[in-house]
């Protein structure tokens, strides 16, 4: 009975063996939560990157601190028309390209300012071929501080929010006022 039992773990051992190599462990996967964008998880941790450059972390919290990446997928997924999707997409996959082109090493790996330059450089480019890389970084660049600006964190810390300008008292000298937190 216990040789039963040997040579059946050892057939399934070998079955398993001869499986692994046939696996590959090294795809990307594609996030189901945004069905009209095909975006895979490293393109997402380039987006923040993007983003945190764009808006870094300092006094107050950066956009990635904020996850402001999910709010740019989100937008481009739910309120962008097709080409414009589609636009978004083949740029988000041509940037890596374009900052190894122009920075040497893809965007992970470059330093703060390095990084800012690749920025500058697709803003300030108006090549016919960097049209596409142009229009993602826009998108990108609006949807990042519009999400920073409408996070939580800046609403309620920063700048905290109030439905009216405040109760009306006509007998304060404007010397005495306190002024808001606007920058942190």
């Amino acid at each position: 009975m216990k040789r039963r039992d040997a040579l059946r773990s050892l057939a399934l051992i070998t079955g398993g063996l001869v499986l692994v190599p046939a696996c590959d462990f090294s795809k990307d996967d594609i996030l189901s939560a945004y069905k009209n964008l095909n975006v895979t998880t490293s393109q997402q941790k380039l987006l923040a990157q993007i983003a945190d450059t764009i808006i870094p972390a300092g006094y107050i919290k950066g956009a990635s601190d904020l996850a402001v990446q999910d709010f740019i997928l989100v937008m481009v997924n739910d309120c962008v028309d097709s080409e414009g999707q589609k636009s978004f997409s083949d740029g988000l996959s041509a940037f890596d390209a374009f900052s190894k082109k122009t920075g040497g090493k893809v965007f992970d790996k470059l330093e703060v300012p390095q990084r800012e330059q690749v920025l500058k450089t697709v803003l300030a480019s108006e090549g016919e071929e960097d049209k596409t890389i142009r229009a993602f970084l826009n998108t990108t660049k609006r949807f990042t501080i519009q999400g920073f600006m409408m996070s939580e964190y800046i609403m309620t810390n920063v700048k905290p929010y109030s439905l009216i300008p405040g109760d009306y008292n006509g007998e304060v000298l404007i010397a005495d006022l306190k002024s808001e937190k606007i920058n942190g």
